[in-house]
This record gives structure tokens, sequence and C-alpha cells, in this order.
């Protein structure tokens, strides 16, 4: 057997060494819950689907740059890493030249490696920004589009609101009422990007309910917080939070229950809230019964609750999930009213807090000292589109757009460089995502495997996996650094992102060359950027190994700040001295700078807003798209863990008893899920953790587009990928965040010839045809 290694991964730090049956992998001690996602690296090194060289669409290799449709299935050439240089110098040249940095879109979104080093997006925004200057740039994410350009206008910064205010630590302590919209998955806490090395949620979600702590679930789904803390679960219908919460804050302020002196003293705008929670505006007040005939939540439940809300030490917690949705912007602000009527905000435990439990580092105290991380240079390209908007942007250069009160226009983007992401993943509607990337001049992919994404791509350069190299695992809120050690050299002539690009950058020339890399090679910058974390640990009088010590020793740990309720706690000790980032200093539960935009979908205060696309004849079920249990995105989907939690091969389609037998489906089964957007193939698992008139199908499965055999669909996936029936439309006009949680589909029993997966096979391969470049 080969020597054992340290290293660390998104979903926790880990022993790895290559077995005679493959890959071992071992949790590392620390780690009280390690993740099964550790497992999907068993086999991924040698995977038939790993790109071993550098390979371009033969159809760019014949007639050079231009729009043209790039069919997943196209085939490529192989070429050497001196041609696929020299090819991506003269194109980088051409674009800098004829359009500059507002042609260029430096996609990048995803989570790559955990290493603080070869990190694929500042490697590549770092390259972008030494050879063009700059590039478009996204902003906000997927996950939270819609609330992180939001709260800054209500309470204060997203990073802290969502990871430095309420910690579990308080929460075990102090909480006795835990009301969370959207749940607390384990399969989100499980993955902390940078790494994890202690998955702490369960174990305290166990302490906290041990000790008398009262969990509510709101979510159409039972499994959205575990099963052993013994939560109360309201099975609401999808999208409705908005009025269940109002009709809440209507209870508080109906019976005398509102704390006045907070709203008057911490908060601006109360007084138009309280009218519109009256109906005074649109005739209507926003009763429990009211919103009992939406959301589905008997009223004298959601009275019952609201009273408790006053009467006990409590937190109310708004997921990802709630946001990702249209008009997602109304949940998280009318949790943050609601929580502001309570009064409890700025204490220790109780409150409001934004995505507990999201991620790994969620809930938990910052690190004291500077960990490694690789600088991006400077971006003097100013362009920038809300990062769910990259269809719109393509498909419509020149169009104007709206971002927070903001006018902006769509760039023209001539060349799409992507790397450490897979938009066929994570972004909505395939098919037209797949005409929009048609329409640039090249399409350049940095990737280990042929997903959807790069066989989408006109260059593909092949890139190491983290074992094949040595990095940092290291995050600001977790309390330790990992030595991500090399296990093995690279597959092929897989390169790191690194490599890959200063082979780019030296095709380009000297000053490129030396901008980009500073004269450093990969294992220069290791030893550079750990010098920071060493000097503030000798600083604060701490242990602080050298390099060498510290890479045999495999990790350190690292000192945090103490356990506070951060900005929150000191604005609620002294408004005056430590006010909000806010434009008034205050929470704002009405915002006139919103209001004053004059959006119809957005006005300056939470209001309740139907979805556009409610369930109707065509398509009678809710559709709940979330992120997967057993994989990261769409990371590894060939793995063990991933593909162990599939039914028949395919994506796994959860559903009620009672749905399944009006469909007629049962466990096994493969089903034909559809809508206007597109069709897919997903295998039946029936469950009453899901409510009625819900289906229930996680992202993550490898597009597999085929030919409809039915010859009706836009698209039609063959392996489950949920986001072929997901709208792409924007939550609002405010931010155009990713609207993908929620959508409506037509369910039925499949019983036609079951087509072969493609999703993990590499593209055809053909040589150089006479009429191409030398390869």
């Amino acid at each position: 057997m080969t020597r054992k290694v340290i290293h660390s991964s998104h979903w926790g730090a880990y022993y790895a060494r290559q077995g005679k049956d493959g890959l071992d992998i071992t949790p590392h001690e620390g780690d009280r819950a390690p993740s099964e996602i550790l497992q999907n690296m068993r086999g991924a090194l040698d995977h038939p689907a790993r790109v071993l060289r550098p390979a371009v669409r033969q159809s760019w290799l014949r007639r050079g740059p231009g729009p043209r449709d790039r069919a997943i299935g196209d085939p490529f050439v192989e070429v050497s890493w001196d041609t696929a240089a020299s090819l991506l110098a003269d194109e980088v040249r051409r674009v800098r030249s004829a359009h500059g940095p507002e042609a260029v879109y430096g996609g990048s979104y995803g989570w790559a490696s955990a290493g603080r080093f070869h990190h694929a997006q500042s490697q590549v925004h770092r390259f972008l920004n030494t050879a063009f200057g700059g590039y478009v740039s996204g902003v906000a994410s997927y996950s939270a589009g819609a609330s992180a350009p939001l709260l800054p206008r209500l309470i204060g910064n997203y990073t802290e609101i969502s990871r430095n205010t309420v910690s579990w630590k308080h929460i075990e302590a102090e909480t006795e009422l835990f009301l969370s919209f959207g749940g607390l998955p384990p399969r989100n806490s499980a993955i902390g990007n940078g790494g994890v090395s202690d998955h702490i949620e369960h174990d305290m979600m166990r302490r906290i309910a041990a000790r008398g702590g009262v969990f509510h679930l709101v979510s159409p789904i039972r499994d959205d917080i575990p099963d052993d803390i013994g939560a109360t679960w309201h099975a609401i219908r999808p999208g409705t939070d908005t009025a269940l919460m109002l009709a809440m804050a209507y209870v508080l302020q109906d019976e005398g229950l509102a704390d006045t002196a907070f709203l008057k003293d911490y908060c601006v705008g109360y007084e138009r809230f309280r009218s519109s929670l009256l109906g005074n505006a649109d005739g209507g007040p926003r009763t429990p019964v009211w919103a009992e005939t939406i959301t589905g939540i008997p009223a004298d439940t959601i009275a019952t609750l609201a009273r408790d809300l006053v009467r006990k030490r409590t937190l109310i917690s708004v997921a990802h999930a709630l946001q990702r949705a249209e008009f997602g912007e109304q949940p998280v602000w009318a949790a943050l009213a609601l929580a502001a009527m309570v009064g409890q905000i700025g204490l220790k435990g109780r409150g409001f807090t934004y995505a507990l439990g999201s991620l790994a580092h969620t809930g938990r105290q910052r690190v004291s000292v500077p960990i490694p991380v690789l600088s991006q240079g400077i971006n003097r390209c100013a362009a920038f589109i809300p990062v769910a908007a990259i269809s719109e942007m393509l498909l419509n250069p020149g169009a104007p757009f709206r971002f927070m009160g903001q006018k902006q226009t769509y760039p023209d983007i001539r060349l799409l460089w992507w790397a450490g992401g897979n938009p066929f993943h994570h972004h909505q509607e395939l098919h037209r995502l797949s005409r929009a990337i048609g329409r640039v001049d090249t399409f350049v992919v940095q990737e280990q495997v042929w997903t959807a994404t790069a066989k989408s791509a006109d260059i593909v350069l092949p890139i190491s996996f983290s074992l094949e190299r040595d990095d940092f695992g290291a995050t600001r809120n977790d309390p330790r650094l990992f030595a991500m050690q090399r296990l093995c050299a690279p597959s092929g002539e897989a390169r790191s992102d690194y490599d890959a690009l200063s082979a780019v950058a030296a095709a380009l020339g000297p000053d490129e060359h030396a901008a980009f890399t500073e004269g450093r090679s990969a294992a220069d910058w290791l030893r550079h950027l750990y010098e920071p974390t060493r000097v503030a640990l000798e600083a604060m009088g701490l242990d602080a190994p050298d390099f060498d010590r510290f890479w045999q020793d495999g990790w350190i740990d690292l000192p945090c700040h103490p356990d506070s309720g951060g900005f929150l706690e000191a604005f609620r000790n002294d408004p005056q001295e430590h006010p909000l980032g806010t434009p008034s200093g205050k929470i704002e539960i009405h915002s006139r700078e919103i209001a004053g935009y004059g959006l119809d979908d957005v006005p300056g205060l939470p209001v309740w807003r139907p979805h556009r696309r409610p369930p109707n004849a065509d398509y009678p079920l809710f559709l709940i798209a979330n992120a997967p249990e057993s994989k990261l995105h769409s990371q590894l989907d060939f793995g063990p863990t991933s593909t162990a939690a599939k039914v028949a091969g395919r994506e796994r389609l959860r559903l009620n008893s009672v749905d399944a037998a009006r469909l007629g489906l049962r466990d096994g089964d493969m089903a034909r899920v559809e809508n206007e957007c597109g069709a897919c193939l997903a295998g039946v698992q029936i469950t009453d953790l899901v409510r009625d008139g819900v289906v229930h199908l996680q992202t993550g499965a490898w597009f597999d587009p085929q030919p409809d055999p039915e010859g009706a669909a836009r698209v039609f996936c063959a392996h489950g990928n949920a986001n072929v029936l997901t709208h792409d439309k924007g939550t609002s006009q405010l931010t155009h965040g990713c609207s993908g949680q929620i959508g409506r589909v037509n369910v039925r029993k499949w019983t036609g010839p079951i087509p072969r997966l493609r999703a993990f096979d590499p593209p055809p391969f053909v040589s150089d045809s006479p009429e191409g470049s030398a390869s």
C-alpha cells in the first residue's frame, strides 16, 4: 500500500491512501459526525469520465471562433498542451484587442477544490485580471441570490448576519423555541466551502432538544430537520411562507403582543408595515384565517405559534430555500419583521438568523488569524450581472436591466471562461442555457471530468483533482488549517488550474506570465501564503510552526474570536454607538430606498405575492428541487455514495403515498416528470415525509440530454436532472436571484423503453481533419 496522506475537502478532512481495492478514505479523528460524501472520492481519480488531455471541439478547430450550436455529443480533437495554450493565447489577444474586458465573462461559479491556493475561481479570476485587465463578474450566488443583496439594506452585512451573530453554543444555552423556516437538514451542514473539521450541527440540535428546547419546522418536507429532534412539522404549501409570517405578525399586533419599545428604538417603518397587516392598502387583514387558505396551516395553529414566540426565548431562522423562488426577497424580509415584533434580536441565541445550517460554517466562531488566500488581483472592468442571469445576458446583449435600483446593461460576451463549476447543474431551464452558450465566440472550460459543461465547451483543459496536488484546507469559520498533501501524480496530462493558466499566460508573453505567477512556482506560493498565518500566531504567543513542520504534522489549530452576538449584540446594547450598516442605521421594516425604486414586485416592505406559475390542470403537482444529500451540488455524481442514493440509476423522485396511489406508482418504478420547460426520467420512492401535492426531485444528476422518446419536450434528460424542469426567471426586478427551488410538474409512470445513460461517457474523439489546425 502507498503512504497515507492527510487531506481536506468541502465535506470534511480525511486520510487517503491507495489500497488493494482502490482508494481508501478514512475521516479525520476530530470529526464527530463525518459525512458519507467523503466516499464519493473512491474511484474518482481514474474514472472513465476523466478529462485526460487538452481537447478542442472539432467545429471550432476547423472554423475558428464564432457563435455555433455547441451540442453535447459533438466530437472533440485531443491536442497537446502547447497547441491548447497557443490557441487560447491567440483568442485572448483577439478578444482583448477587438472588444476588451467587457466581452469576457469569468463564470467560474462553483466550489471547485477546498484548497485555498488551487481554488479554481480564484485562479481563473486572477488570470483574467492579469491577462485582460478584468472581466464581467457575477454578483451574489445561486444559493443566496435574493438575500445577499437585500439583507444589507435591512439589517446589515450578509456574511456577518449569516455566520457571525447567532452561534450554536448560544442556542444550546439559551433558546427555548426554535422556529425554522425551510429546515436544518444535515445534508446542507455536511458541507462548508474551504473545508470543515468537525460536523457539530446534529449533535447541537440533540443537546438543545434534550435540554427542553422545542423545534418547529415549516417546510413541505419532513426530513428537512433530523427526525430524532422531535420537531413539530408544519407541512406548508410550497412558496407560501410569507403569508404564514404575515399572519403571525398580525396576531402579535392584534393582541398587543408586539414589543413596541424595540420597534421604536431599534427599527424604522413599522407603522407602514402595521398598516399593510391590517389591509389598509389592499382591503384585507392578514389574519390566520386568511393565511390558512393559502398555506394549508390551520388558523388556530398559526395563532398559537405566534403567541408562543413572545412567551419564550425564541430564535427565528430562515433557510436559503425560501428565497430561491419567485419573490424570494419577501420571506426573508417578513421573517425579519416578525422577529423585530418579538423584540429579541441581539440577545444571545435569540432573535433572527439567516442561513443557519445551510452550510457548516454558520453559527460558529471566526478565526482570529489570517488564513492562506490567493489574491485575485484587481478587476478593472465595472460591468457585472446577477450570477443567475447568465442566460439572460448571453441571449440579450445590450438589453437594460436593474439591480438593487441601479440601471445596467447586459454586456456583449464573446469569450466565456469557466472553471470549478457546472452550470448544467445549478442553472435553470437547461434548453435555454444551451442556446445561450451557443451565442458566444469561444467557450473555455477547465475540468477534471467530462460534465455537460465540458462537453458544451470549445476548448477543455484537463485539471487535476485535489489529491493530485498540494494545498491548504481552511476557512474563516473553522478552527483548523489542514495540509492537503498530494497522494499521487495527476491522471493523463492533467495539470492544476495554476499550472494550466501559467502555460496560457506564458504563451501570451513574459509580461502576462510575470503578472500572473509573480515568478513563483506552486510550491513557492504555498510557503508564501502560509507565512502571514505563522506570523500572526507568533505575535499572539501561540505555537507557530514553520512551514516544514506544519506540513509534516498535517494540521494546526487556529485561535478564534470570542463567541459573541456580533454586530447585532453591539447594536442592541448601544444603537447610537453601534448603528447598523443600513441607510437608517436601524432595522428597516420599511425601506424608503427600496420603495423609491418603484418596483411592483418588491415594494418597500414585506408583502404577500402568489407565484405566477402555480400548479394547474396540466401540471398539478408542486416540484421541490433542492440540494442533494449524497453529493455536493453535482460533484462526483458517479461516486458510490451518490449512486447508492439513486433509484434504477436515476435521480430519486420522492412523493406522498396518496399521490402515488392516485398516479398508480410504486417504489422502484420509473416516472416521467414533465412541464412546459422539459421532461426527465426519475426513479420513484414513496414516502410520507413529503406532503401531499408535492414531489421532491433533488438536483445534482449530471445532465444527460437525449431525444425525447415521445417527441414532445423541449429538452429530455434520461438521468433526472431537475433543472430541465425549473424556470429561468429571476426572483424579482430587485435582485434577479435564482428561483429554481419551486416549480410545477406532471408525473406519470414510464412504461416505454428505458434509454441507456450517457451522462458519464466522454465525448467522441476524432483525429484532426485536413481542414483543421495541427494538433
